[in-house]
């Protein structure tokens, strides 16, 4: 009988849900115990429901494609055979909500992908490497929701994470007012070119949502707990505009920031190239070695060239320079669908269990 956890995956089916399949593979810690989706799935093994969905470049892991897909409202039938869960539900906030709560009073962890519970005060949102210690948080939300171990975490928006981790490397430096462009995957809206050929050689300027959450979920991760909820930082204001554009994988930022103490070009190099958190602290397997990189090259990062930096979980920082109006300017990538997405709830999870969270029931 192997000793790793069993984790089920909520939404098993869509594209998320097929990045945390794939990512899982030969994980060294966890392993897919059950697959679970709609009804229209369920009963049927996990490479039929799937079927020529299958979006990933990678094939479907043979571990998984006889799995008989679990019907993901049959919350205690699901939640009897894992330790925990990782959710990618595609429902409404509302329904989501509910079914997350659902699981962690069946005494089952979530780990979501989901927006849904980021507002939650008492639900941690967390970049590991960033705010880990927001997951204290969750001994209060136990308490609301009567458990011992059951509880929801969630990780941020996929397209803060090509600046917030830059933003807090360069906190000493005091940074107040951010100017942010996200240049974003089509992945991130769950297709590809075959789903939603309009997009090819084309640009969308707006994406619904998004921009209120790119300025907004970064302040939630630098916030502190105070009274058992999370009180959200009030600086740097973001000001945020997003874009869809023809790239699969890999969202881009253009950013301009104003700090109050003004630091060189060269120290701004060397906060990113030396910060570390707990996942590299720690050596946990998901954990990119060099979380943030800096690039000297006029034209990098690049989507084609660098997204897949660190197995998808780094991020790479280019064209560092003093700004006319701003005191610096800079540009930022990450993978919208590992670290953005499945990757950074998978990393979640393993500081989860790093620090008692998250156990063999």
């Amino acid at each position: 009988m192997s000793e790793k956890l069993r984790v089920g995956i909520l939404g098993a089916t869509g594209m998320v849900g097929q990045r945390f399949i794939s990512l899982l593979e030969n994980h060294p810690w966890f392993e897919v115990a059950v697959v679970a989706a709609s009804a229209r799935s369920a009963g049927k093994t996990y490479e039929d429901a799937v079927g020529s969905r299958w979006k990933m470049t990678t094939p479907m892991p043979e571990a998984v494609k006889k799995l008989v897909v679990m019907n993901v409202n049959e919350v205690e039938k699901v939640a009897a055979e894992v330790d925990f869960v990782f959710s990618a539900v595609d429902m409404s906030k509302e329904e989501i909500r509910e079914i997350e709560d659902a699981y962690a009073k069946t005494e089952t962890p979530v780990v979501s992908n989901n927006s849904a519970h980021r507002w939650t005060p008492d639900v941690p949102m967390v970049v590991p490497e960033i705010n880990p210690e927001h997951f204290e948080v969750i001994e209060f939300q136990k308490k609301r929701l009567g458990t011992k171990r059951g509880f929801v975490a969630v990780k941020p928006n996929c397209s803060i994470q090509s600046y917030a981790p830059v933003l807090t490397a360069w906190k000493e430096f005091e940074p107040y007012e951010v100017v942010a462009t996200t240049y974003q995957a089509i992945s991130g809206a769950g297709k590809t070119f075959k789903d939603w050929p309009e997009m090819v050689e084309n640009i969308i300027p707006y994406i619904g949502g998004e921009e209120e959450k790119s300025e907004k979920e970064p302040l939630r991760l630098w916030g502190t707990i105070e009274d058992g909820v999370i009180k959200p930082a009030t600086e740097p204001k973001i000001t945020c505009q997003c874009i869809r554009v023809p790239v699969l994988n890999g969202h881009t930022a253009a950013v301009f920031v104003k700090f109050r103490k003004k630091p060189t070009k060269e120290q701004l190099i060397e906060k990113l190239e030396s910060f570390r958190g707990v996942p590299q602290e720690l050596e946990l397997p998901s954990a990119p070695k060099q979380f943030i990189r800096y690039m000297t090259e006029d034209n990098r990062p690049q989507v084609q060239l660098d997204v897949d930096y660190e197995n998808g979980m780094g991020v790479s920082i280019g064209r560092i320079r003093e700004d006319s109006i701003y005191d610096f300017k800079f540009v930022g990538l990450s993978h919208n669908t590992i670290r953005g997405a499945a990757g950074g709830a998978i990393l979640c999870a393993e500081t989860l269990k790093a620090k008692g969270y998250i156990q063999a029931k």
